[in-house]
């Protein structure tokens, strides 16, 4: 009685019938079929020639006279040796044929396994005529460059997220061992004031980190709503903050039905806004939100001068893209308000750009998909 250790075993043991060697007997054995047929045809017509003796037509060429079962013998042996050269011609020629057939599989397999051990930089760059292998080959490298992509942004992200989390654990360890040391110098409600705001920034981080992770794992539900309605919201919201910082925060906002989830654009406006707040000028700076019909709005805001090469770099995780520092006790942004911007933009399936401002500062616009009537 088998085991399935001795079945598993058995299985290991049988031969691997490769899709070229399964082609090459194809092809032999539709070259012996054919043959087949046309000999038993060639058998079936020669049943029909008379069984009477054959002789010359001038009687003075006597020689020797085959019959029709001696024709028939004859063409059943040559038939059989007929079959037997092409199945040889068919093996050898079916095993060249397949070879270059499959010579483009084997180049997205060497591509697929090298991909598999973690190189991705590699690239297909099939040649030949328009085939299904070169769209095959296309589509592979197309996923090569998008994977690559996609690790590299997530060990750049992972770097840059570590460093983050990092640095106001780094900064509380150091306030409370200097408190350590000298507990009598220490002023405890400036050092819990400060150790609050190191912690509320990790914490920040945190839910922008989880935010953005979400955004990724799940479907938005969306329903009809006036886009100017959660901008005036905003707005209002926002106004302490511009105040304080001196920025004048004005809204141009028209009616704009959209399809999207009210909480998540709710999220994108207070980024938008809180982005053209704290990276403005250092006083006199202005910031203007703008809806418009058709789920079109901007945020343009004052501020230093950008590179426009940076500019679409911002939406990157952590980027800040060398605009203003904080400015004495407003609060400092994390870095990741124009990624969840983008990431909410395209769970709506709308569109985001940035444009650098020829007298300094960033213009953001996002398109949305308006509401069905």
């Amino acid at each position: 009685m088998s085991t399935p250790s001795t079945d598993a075993a058995l299985v290991s043991w049988r031969p691997r019938l490769t899709v070229r060697l399964r082609l090459t007997l194809s092809y032999a054995l539709l070259l012996v079929i054919a043959g087949g047929v046309i000999g038993v045809i060639i058998y079936a017509v020669m049943r029909f020639v008379p069984n009477y003796p054959l002789t010359a037509a001038n009687p003075r060429d006597q020689g020797p006279v085959v019959s029709r079962g001696e024709i028939l013998d004859t063409v059943v042996r040559l038939t059989l040796y007929a079959l037997a050269l092409l199945a040889v011609i068919g093996m050898g020629a079916g095993w060249i044929i397949a070879g270059r057939m499959l010579r483009p599989l084997q180049e997205i397999t060497a591509a697929a396994r090298q991909a598999s051990g973690g190189s991705l930089d590699h690239r297909i760059s099939l040649g030949g005529p328009r085939d299904e292998f070169t769209d095959l080959s296309d589509t592979f490298d197309e996923m090569l460059a998008r994977l690559e992509q996609s690790f590299t942004q997530y060990r750049r992200f992972a770097a840059n997220a570590s460093h983050e989390l990092r640095t106001p654990h780094a900064v509380m360890k150091t306030m409370l061992e200097v408190a350590i040391a000298d507990p009598d110098h220490q002023d405890v409600r400036v050092l819990a004031q400060r150790l609050h705001e190191t912690n509320q920034r990790g914490i920040d981080i945190v839910e922008a980190l989880l935010a953005l992770a979400s955004l990724g794992n799940r479907k938005v539900e969306l329903e009809p709503l006036n886009l100017a309605a959660v901008a005036r919201q905003v707005v209002e919201e926002l106004q302490p903050e511009a105040a304080a910082a001196g920025v004048t925060f004005t809204a141009l906002v028209e009616g704009s039905p959209v399809e999207g989830n009210k909480t998540l654009l709710h999220q994108l406006l207070v980024n938008l806004g809180q982005n053209a707040i704290r990276h403005n000028l250092p006083a006199g700076g202005t910031a203007t939100l703008t809806v418009l019909p058709g789920g079109r709005l901007t945020v343009t805001n004052t501020g230093a001068m950008l590179d426009p090469a940076k500019v679409p770099t911002l939406t990157e995780p952590f980027a800040r893209g060398g605009r203003l520092a904080k400015r004495p006790g407003q609060q400092g942004s994390h870095g990741l308000g124009l990624a969840l911007v983008e990431a909410i933009t395209t769970a709506h399936g709308g569109s985001l750009e940035l444009t650098a401002q020829p007298a300094g500062g960033l213009a953001v616009a996002v398109q949305l998909r308006p509401a069905q009537a």
